[in-house]
């Protein structure tokens, strides 16, 4: 059985990996990634689209010239996207948020298991948290990433609103709110990092204890050892 001190700290590993575990299905579960506003040119007026969406779905809605309010729609954003690009960014940011559950998943797991046992392997001990934690991190910082490069240069929220409205002409601005599905995923890489630190700590203090253990046969006379 593990000590009380183990158990302990990573029972509070455990706790953080599986905060972590529920805000990532909190980010692919919401819609609210990007609030945008985006005007055309019109025949008379200018045209504004106002977009709210994430990964999967979103709504979009259309103001013309002097207030004429074109009603809410719903969309599903692999639908309206025409651009390749565009769209297989999407996939890939789907793709690495799974990949991030997964691995949040396995930390979990392992944390659990050490607070309720010792593995004999090393890998399922300290070296499995950190590097499942770490892919975890790593895997999220890259979605925050890629998702504003595709607003940016594959242009998504514009596309986005050409395929709810086909009749819009040339694109004039935008302006773009990142939403709360999106910086979500700040918090989560602050869980990943604070499980990281907790285990260290945990290794460390074990690592110093053993040191000072060893201390007393290293400094006794040689005719004690001897002996």
């Amino acid at each position: 059985m593990p000590s009380r001190k183990k158990t302990a700290m990573f029972a509070a590993a455990f706790f953080t990996c599986v905060c972590s575990f529920m805000m990532i299905c909190v980010v692919l579960g919401t819609q609210d990634w990007m609030s945008s506003e985006i005007r055309f040119s019109g025949t008379n007026s200018s045209v504004t689209v106002s977009l709210t969406y994430g990964l999967f779905s979103g709504t979009c809605e259309q103001i013309i010239g002097g207030g004429l309010q074109v009603p809410e729609r719903t969309f599903q954003v692999a639908d309206n996207l025409g651009n390749t690009k565009a769209k297989s960014m999407i996939t890939a940011i789907i793709v690495i948020l799974v990949l991030s559950l997964l691995t949040s998943l396995l930390s979990s797991g392992f944390t659990c298991t050490n607070a309720v046992s010792n593995p004999y392997q090393t890998f399922l001990g300290p070296t499995g948290v950190y590097t499942w934690n770490s892919l975890c991190g790593i895997f999220i910082l890259i979605a925050m990433i890629l998702f504003p490069v595709n607003i940016q240069e594959n242009s998504l929220s514009v596309e986005l609103a050409h395929g709810c409205f086909s009749s819009l002409r040339t694109h004039i601005q935008s302006r773009h709110t990142y939403g709360y599905s999106y910086w979500i995923m700040l918090p989560i890489i602050c869980l990943n990092i604070a499980s990281i630190i907790i285990i260290y700590f945990y290794v460390h203090a074990r690592y110093s204890k053993k040191k000072e253990q060893e201390r007393p046969m290293e400094n006794a006379p040689k005719d004690v050892i001897l002996f």
